[in-house]
């Protein structure tokens, strides 16, 4: 083996198992840090957040990254290719906005729900503690910390405020100010008030995936330019002498621009299709 190849090799390999002490130790600092009682960082709470399969996919990247660069001389790429095994699906996913949808939906469906409990003439407390059965999945946790708080003899209206935070979305402060409402009159009606919300939320609910379909259109078509682009690069930097001019320093330096103009076209797809986000009514308090 050439001894600049095995220098590469150990350089690639010192540099994989850097990171992965990194993320171990930063692991390790959270688990310590979780047991002590003191208020975890913004930080920490987001590392603890990443799931086990984001883990795996970083831990590929960086793999695929020093192979890549094994096999193609290319130094940039041994930072590209993670990058772009965990940047990519989040720049050509839609998720984020049919996630929206699913928690609009639900939000309409435990309204509903909570209408036709109050019909029964119940306190808006108890029935508040009533709807956790029969709450959709998408909002299950909001709902809960709301009726936690009603149970730790929470103010109405502030148990309230802090359930139309968590929801974070202008349909729930639309819901929260109904209840709010309800709680200062303590009057009747109410249940025909949230039924006639819940049938606006279902409209807004139909008209956003009317939008998320045709936003679909023009994610498919980055996703389709981005696979056939990385399969065509990958045939070229294969077969061939292609990628001779860009192992140079200047060469370098010409593909790391390439590549982050790319990424900016995505982001700014990306930015397009997700639109422009609804103000909330009641604004956050946090």
């Amino acid at each position: 083996m050439p001894l600049d190849l095995f220098g590469y090799m150990v350089a690639g390999a010192l540099v994989v198992g850097g990171l992965g002490m990194a993320v171990v130790f930063i692991v390790a600092k959270d688990d310590d840090a979780a047991e002590r009682p003191a208020r975890p960082s913004a930080l920490s709470a987001r590392f603890k957040r990443v799931t086990p399969r984001a883990w795996l996919r970083v831990a590929a990247g960086l793999v695929a990254g020093v192979v890549v660069w094994q096999v193609t001389g290319l130094v940039v790429l041994l930072l590209a290719v993670p990058l772009g095994v965990v940047g990519l699906p989040w720049l050509l996913s839609g998720q984020g906005p049919k996630h929206n949808i699913e928690r609009l939906e639900a939000m309409a469906d435990w309204t509903r729900s909570l209408a036709g409990i109050l019909h029964v003439g119940v306190g808006l407390e108890e029935a508040l503690a009533s709807s956790i059965r029969s709450t959709p999945t998408a909002i299950q946790p909001e709902v809960a910390r709301l009726v936690a708080r009603l149970r730790a003899r929470w103010n109405t209206q502030d148990a309230i405020r802090a359930f139309a935070d968590d929801l974070d979305d202008p349909t729930g402060d639309l819901i929260a100010m109904n209840l709010i409402l309800a709680s200062q009159r303590r009057g009747r009606g109410l249940s025909d008030v949230l039924e006639s919300l819940a049938a606006t939320v279902g409209d807004d609910v139909r008209n956003r995936r009317q939008i998320e379909a045709d936003r679909a259109k023009p994610r498919s078509t980055a996703r389709w330019v981005t696979l056939i682009t990385i399969t065509v690069l990958a045939g070229l930097a294969l077969s061939g002498t292609y990628v001779d001019p860009y192992r140079t320093p200047l060469g370098q330096v010409i593909l790391t621009v390439l590549l982050g103009a790319f990424v900016l076209c995505l982001l700014w797809f990306k930015r397009i299709a997700a639109g422009t986000p609804t103000p909330r009514i009641l604004g956050s308090r946090r």
